[in-house]
């Protein structure tokens, strides 16, 4: 029998972390959301709010129930805060010593009962798990972003995850709406596994001189009905993370067919990383993207 949830903590206050917590708060969940930077903590909670009156305009949501959401929503520095959450969803940067770091400190606060959760996209949940005091109550919820409008999670087991861990980790992913797609515990999962792979080909293609930024992007959503071309979808997703997904790939099954592109190892040498540094693939500094190449 799986722990029953309630009370949620998140780590990380980023674009993943605060789309969990809004969708957390929203299916009546408490939620402590922790970061280590109180700006982004207030940004994080002003964003959530502000997704929540877009809702009450649109009359979704009344204004007791706006309210009410903001009350489930606590935001903190201090990792005490975790200590009567039933679940914590690590939600920090793709970069597994981060993660192991954020573990150590995280373990000792929680009681034994409660699951831990990470929302990596590619990383060994088995390895990531070995890292706790508790690796049979581990598991990856990895949510797609951004988290609000995308319905799919993926729900990862480690070779020690136990029964009643996936359980309550499947119950918890239906009670925020969401659907689930079950993968194995290999690099990269199902959705980056396959994504990933044809951004970077993508990358290529621009990289060979094969088209222009625009010529890829235009072919891809006109040509495969694609909502967004590969390159304007890797600067969304941030071209750091684009590396260190195909990193993980070419580590982890040592097939050459998942070589980072040199061109995409240059833009994030760069800190061209895209939309989040107003430049990538795409110049925003404008305010209307133009091509970098």
């Amino acid at each position: 029998m799986g722990t029953q949830i309630g009370r949620v903590g998140i780590i990380g206050a980023g674009q993943m972390g605060k789309g969990i917590a809004q969708v957390c708060t929203g299916a009546g969940f408490q939620v402590a959301l922790n970061d280590i930077s109180d700006e982004r903590l207030k940004a994080a909670a002003a964003d959530i709010d502000a997704a929540f009156g877009r809702d009450e305009e649109r009359g979704k949501i009344s204004a007791a129930e706006r309210a009410d959401r903001a009350k489930r929503l606590t935001v903190t520095t201090d990792y005490a805060a975790f200590g009567d959450c039933d679940l914590v969803i690590e939600s920090a940067s793709e970069n597994e010593e981060l993660k192991r770091k954020i573990f150590a400190q995280l373990c000792p606060v929680l009681r034994k009962d409660a699951l831990i959760a990470t929302n990596t996209s590619s990383i060994s949940i088995t390895r990531l798990a070995a890292s706790t005091d508790r690796p049979e109550q581990f598991i990856g919820i990895h949510f797609m972003n951004p988290v609000p409008r995308m319905q799919l999670v993926e729900l990862i087991r480690g070779i020690a995850t136990d029964d009643g861990t996936f359980e309550s980790a499947r119950d918890f992913i239906t009670r925020l709406g969401k659907t689930i797609t079950i993968s194995e515990d290999f690099p990269a999962f199902i959705v980056n596994r396959i994504l990933l792979p044809m951004i970077n080909e993508a990358v290529y293609t621009l990289y060979e001189g094969v088209g222009s930024v625009d010529a890829i992007d235009n072919a891809m959503r006109l040509g495969a009905n694609h909502p967004m071309g590969p390159l304007q979808l890797a600067d969304f997703i941030g071209l750091d993370t684009c590396l260190s997904v195909m990193q993980v790939l070419h580590e982890g099954l040592a097939d050459t067919k998942y070589r980072p592109c040199p061109l995409l190892v240059k833009y994030v040498e760069a800190g061209w990383l895209g939309r989040k540094t107003q430049r990538g693939f795409y110049d925003y500094r404008s305010g209307t993207p133009v091509p970098t190449r």
